[in-house]
């Protein structure tokens, strides 16, 4: 998704990312309520009591995705995916506090390498913006904040449904519906109006394509976060979620072609190579 959405922002220049989160999130809201129609899945209806009860972890959820999108304008997919290990640290921390929860030394050791990564990384990134670094800090922040709160809205989101179960894709409804007229009200306030009036892209064909298809992916990483953090705990989700990031370092410099040194992919890989040791 990282991939994508850079290549939306960064290979169109497309200068709106919050538009094109409220329409990824919109693409996640029509496919699951058309599923819905047709009798394929089964979702909650949406009440009010279930909407209060969702709508803090949401405001989360819509600032994390367009915090996300802010950094991403301004750094390269490899850096942003070795600050994301911030959140692994983050996460782990918050989980002892908040649930008391225990990590191993191995654990505590990979987290701490992730550390030294991050700010090697960021010393030795020769594309380094301090305002793309801000924005993915902040990132880091709500993406923890949003594992750590998810897991216990789950819990409490069920007692206050019908049928006191809340399954995958209503939790994948809730969280995208509410996040549109949030998300419409920030295109209001950020002023993308005027752009998205004045920008040629919107006649493209293509671009529609890769905005709709990445909407569907979004869908799909929507269903098998809420899968994956509904089975297990939130360091667990955030450092295997953050497995990915071992290819998608490389893809990056790739395809966008980063300008890197020799010190800085080192720090990159190093980042990687604590995670593994930390999942091992």
């Amino acid at each position: 998704m990282i991939l994508v959405n850079k290549f939306v922002l960064s290979g169109y220049n497309f200068d709106a990312g919050i538009s094109l989160m409220v329409y990824q999130n919109f693409i996640s809201v029509v496919t699951v309520t058309i599923l819905s129609f047709l009798g394929v899945i089964s979702t909650e209806p949406l009440t009010w009591r279930l909407i209060k009860v969702w709508l803090p972890v949401n405001v989360i959820f819509v600032g994390m995705l367009i915090t996300s999108m802010f950094s991403l304008k301004y750094i390269n997919v490899a850096m942003v995916t070795v600050l994301k290990n911030v959140t692994n640290v983050i996460t782990a921390v918050g989980e002892m506090y908040l649930f008391n929860k225990r990590h191993d030394n191995r654990v505590w050791a990979a987290l701490f390498l992730m550390i030294i990564s991050a700010i090697s990384g960021g010393i030795t990134d020769l594309s380094f913006h301090a305002v793309g670094y801000a924005w993915q800090i902040i990132n880091c922040f709500l993406t923890a904040s949003y594992s750590l709160t998810l897991r216990r809205v789950m819990d409490t989101a069920k007692q206050v449904t019908k049928s006191g179960n809340l399954n995958e894709f209503s939790m994948v409804l809730l969280n995208n519906s509410l996040s549109l007229p949030l998300g419409v009200l920030l295109v209001i306030v950020f002023n993308e109006v005027d752009y998205l009036s004045r920008t040629p892209l919107l006649r493209l064909p293509s671009f529609w394509l890769v905005m709709t298809l990445s909407g569907f992916l979004g869908l799909a990483i929507s269903f098998t976060s809420m899968w994956f953090l509904h089975q297990t705990g939130a360091t667990t989700y955030s450092l295997v979620g953050s497995l990915n990031k071992i290819p998608l370092s490389v893809a990056g410099i790739l395809l966008f072609k980063v300008p890197t040194s020799l010190e800085n992919s080192a720090s990159i890989f190093f980042g990687k190579l604590a995670l593994l040791n930390g999942l091992d």
